[in-house]
């Protein structure tokens, strides 16, 4: 049915529709947030504006820095005056070769810790379990930084003329400012189309331009003028990393490292190429040191900057690689210089803005209270400070789309997966390493990229995956005698996937690979990729269910049971009074286990291979895993004995991951687990680290629980000081960056899934609208172009805290049946592909037209 507006003949109305379709078919595809508009909205034109992070002086701390990025190539800005320095990253510059992630005597081992468990000795069993322990996991390295110097003049700078903002909208970051009567403009991207970092300088005054430019770096390295107007840098990576800190009863010691002390194998090598290009006027360009660029004269100037890396995947050594990262990075150099400085910008605005305007979220108060903060004359960090004062809806808006962007600028088909920082990092060790940790970090990091209409963004995860899978093949093999394969708690470039060094608290734990796999059926329930899901997400499901399948073994009663099992990072009070971590069938290890194999299951019924051994034998399994209990208090149990927290406000909320991001309790079908699991997080309390705090609030939201989610969303608006930064815990830094602290990446994409999760849930078969939306807080809004499962997109617009209406549509062939739920209201809409189909707060469907693409 094709719904003609008033005034038009049938005849005009469908030739309007014909130009209209031409038109946003020649290289101008409609954006999802595009498609539907609702009369609550007043001007979408300016749906993007104000969607900045703005400061008004240079950054005194890297986490003042402004981060660009392209998925392979990150810069930070600090946007110095009289000396400036930009940071730069490649996401393939780590420390390290190829490993064994294996361990000769491990199966020994793992028989004398069972023994340990069996027997109720859990403090001697987590002793034990330290026999278990791997090695470290590498460590993310940086790739250097880009220098320039300006005359003394510009040290004397108009402060109130500073400016430093990054727009969300172009993925840009321009700094101005004024001195000596001159005004000064830099302007900087990361291009993913051309895969270079560019950057122009100009004035507004004539042969005023002076500045001298070089490349540095952290690593090893040698630069030099390569040419009158290039420079080139070219380094290594260590073959072995700095032993880490082993935390133990006592002080920190040093563990003895892999390697014998007199081996130094070959690393990573890497080149960078700097390309500057001057304006046409009469200025001069010279060579300082025969390793800078000098700069005298000119109008304007524009740096290009390409790099590579002999990094050729994780099972080839750095030793027998064939690359040449230093041709690899002139060539990508002479690609990059075919184009001008604006068509590099069109070309990367066009690129980003395809992924980043697919959503728009809008909020407001009610119509009843003040207007919004002017948002154009105060700084991110100020309107941080402020928002447990004036809670400024669009403080909401900037964080949700802040997520979004970091994503779409660290993690692209073809690069890394985004780790514990994204792509940037500052230190040769930054915290943690910089290392994926399989146990939350990594899997947060992608949580908004299918609700959040990101899904290219998650490519990277899944080729990560399946490196795991080939590496944990031999870990399973030769750690548990096992078929199949397992990932443990931390990763590397190189794909580890044996346990970690240390203790078994965070060293010991089998279900990372497990729950990497969760996001391969979710990425099929939201799109309905069959292909992807037969080619890619079952063989590496299939692996990881063979281990758990093997994995799982008898227990003393009628239930399967993992042993060892851990809590990650948690411990826990035994009978006996001492202190301990291992024991068996932790409430998330079940959880893990049942969510893997309900998947698989469902996947194998979307194939037609429901008739296999192995699925049979997932069948049988299912029934015979621990079920989450109730403890004693009325919390979740987080073991599969009720044993004494022994910090009930631990950080990690492990055994809630059935709620999210798992579906195995929920408020309709498990509500006696909700009522346990609301108990579960008033115990936890809300204070800790960033990721904590957004994984609390997805919880909350879950539960369909307003005024706690947002209490949560209200709780990571604390402005975290640097030079203090112990003193904090969770929180944002004044460019955005979440905290735990340190700057950990992942609670940026956990804040804008749990917004998401906030205003529309799902499930295959099931919408739920508005589950969790604060009423009192944004009264007023629209959330469009989010994706829900069953490959349905969702816009929808609210006033006053009360449904307006709503608009979906699928371009997934055939019929899709959704269950639509609001507040015990509940209808059924048949959506067909190609259509859009507008509903009332009543949830039926008002009017249906032709969906443009």
């Amino acid at each position: 049915m094709m719904i003609v507006p008033k005034g038009f003949s049938v005849f005009l109305f469908l030739v309007f529709v014909v130009v209209v379709q031409s038109t946003f078919s020649v290289g101008f595809p409609v954006k999802d947030s595009d498609v539907w508009s609702s009369s609550l909205e007043e001007d979408t034109s300016t749906r993007f504006n104000n969607l900045e992070v703005r400061f008004n002086a240079p950054a005194k701390h890297w986490t003042d820095a402004l981060p660009i990025g392209n998925g392979r190539l990150g810069a930070m800005i600090w946007g110095g005056v009289a000396n400036d320095t930009i940071n730069l990253n490649e996401d393939t510059l780590w420390t390290g070769t190829p490993g064994e992630y294996s361990g000769a005597g491990a199966l020994t081992a793992l028989s004398e810790v069972r023994k340990l468990v069996d027997n109720g000795l859990y403090a001697e069993a987590t002793s034990a379990a330290l026999n278990l322990s791997g090695e470290p996991s590498n460590v993310y390295q940086l790739l250097g930084d880009i220098k320039l110097e300006f005359s003394d003049s510009h040290a004397a700078y108009i402060e109130e003329t500073y400016r430093r903002v990054l727009d969300l909208d172009t993925a840009t970051v321009t700094m101005q400012y004024s001195a000596d009567k001159i005004e000064y403009t830099r302007e900087y991207f990361a291009s993913k189309p051309d895969q270079a970092i560019v950057i122009k300088l100009s004035t507004n005054k004539t042969s005023s331009l002076n500045f001298t430019v070089s490349l540095d770096s952290k690593l090893h390295h040698h630069s030099y003028v390569n040419a009158k107007n290039q420079i080139l840098l070219e380094g290594s990576c260590p073959g072995r990393r700095i032993p880490p800190q082993v935390y133990g009863n006592e002080n920190p010691t040093k563990r003895s490292p892999f390697y014998s002390e007199d081996e130094n194998p070959k690393g990573i090598q890497f080149s960078s190429v700097l390309d500057l290009q001057i304006s046409d006027s009469a200025c001069d360009l010279g060579v300082v040191d025969g390793r800078k660029l000098q700069v005298s004269g000119c109008d304007w100037a524009v740096i290009r900057l390409t790099a590579s890396s002999s990094f050729d995947g994780p099972f080839t050594n750095p030793v027998d690689s064939k690359r040449d990262p230093g041709l690899e990075s002139l060539n990508a150099m002479e690609s990059v210089k075919g184009y001008s400085y604006t068509d590099l910008y069109a070309r990367h605005v066009n690129d980003y803005q395809e992924l980043f305007h697919r959503v728009t979220l809008e909020l407001s108060r009610s119509s009843n209270s003040s207007t919004r903060n002017e948002v154009e004359v105060i700084t991110t960090a100020q309107r941080v400070k402020s928002f447990k004062t004036y809670e400024d809806p669009s403080m909401v808006e900037l964080l949700f789309q802040y997520g979004r962007y970091l994503l779409i600028a660290c993690s692209r088909p073809g690069t890394q997966p985004s780790n514990l920082q994204g792509i940037w990092n500052k230190d040769i060790e930054p915290a943690w390493d910089g290392a994926p940790h399989l146990n939350i970090n990594i899997q947060m990091n992608y949580w908004p990229s299918l609700s959040c209409n990101l899904k290219e963004c998650q490519e990277p995860l899944f080729d990560y995956i399946s490196s795991l899978s080939i590496n944990g093949n031999k870990t399973a093999k030769v750690n548990y005698g096992a078929n199949g394969w397992v990932a443990h708690q931390v990763s590397d470039i190189w794909a580890k996937t044996s346990p970690d060094r240390g203790q078994a608290v965070w060293a010991l734990w089998q279900m990372g690979g497990a729950w990497l796999c969760t996001h391969l059926w979710d990425h099929y329930t939201y799109t309905i990729d069959k292909e992807f899901l037969r080619n890619k997400a079952y063989p590496l499901m299939e692996g990881c269910a063979s281990f758990l399948l093997d994995w799982l073994i008898e227990g003393r009663g009628e239930y399967l049971e993992t042993n060892p099992s851990t809590s990650p990072e948690h411990m826990f009070t035994a009978p006996d009074g001492k202190l301990a971590s291992v024991s068996n069938s932790s409430t998330m290890d079940m959880q893990i286990a049942r969510e893997l194999f309900n998947n698989i299951v469902s996947a194998a019924e979307e194939l037609g291979r429901s008739d296999t051994d192995l699925i049979a034998r997932v069948r049988k399994a299912q029934v015979r895993l621990y079920p989450t209990r109730i403890a004693k208090d009325g919390s979740i149990m987080e073991w599969a004995q009720d044993f004494d927290d022994s910090d009930t406000h631990h950080r990690h909320l492990s055994h809630l991951f059935g709620l999210f991001p798992g579906h195995t309790i929920n408020v309709e079908q498990t509500p006696d687990l909700c009522k346990a699991a609301e108990y579960t997080l008033y115990k936890r309390g809300e204070e800790g680290p960033g990721w904590s705090t957004t994984w609390k609030a997805a919880l909350w939201a879950r539960l369909h629980n307003s005024e706690h989610a947002y209490r949560m969303v209200k709780h990571i608006f604390d402005l975290v000081d640097p030079e203090h930064e112990s003193d904090f815990e969770g929180g944002l830094y004044a460019n955005l960056f979440t905290a735990h602290p340190p700057f950990q990446i992942d609670a940026n994409f956990g804040f804008s899934a749990a917004i998401a999760e906030m205003l529309v849930q799902s499930t295959v078969k099931d919408l739920y609208l508005l589950p969790a939306l604060p009423r009192d807080k944004w009264a007023n809004g629209c959330i469009k172009g989010i994706k829900a499962r069953g490959g349905v997109t969702v816009s929808v617009c609210w006033s006053e805290g009360d449904l307006y209406e709503f608009a979906l549509w699928s371009s997934i062939n055939g019929d899709i049946f959704k269950r639509l739920h609001y507040r015990g209201i509940t209808a059924v809409a048949n959506i067909s592909s190609g259509k859009v189909y507008t509903f009332d707060k009543q949830l039926k469907c008002s009017r249906i037209s032709a969906l443009l693409l």
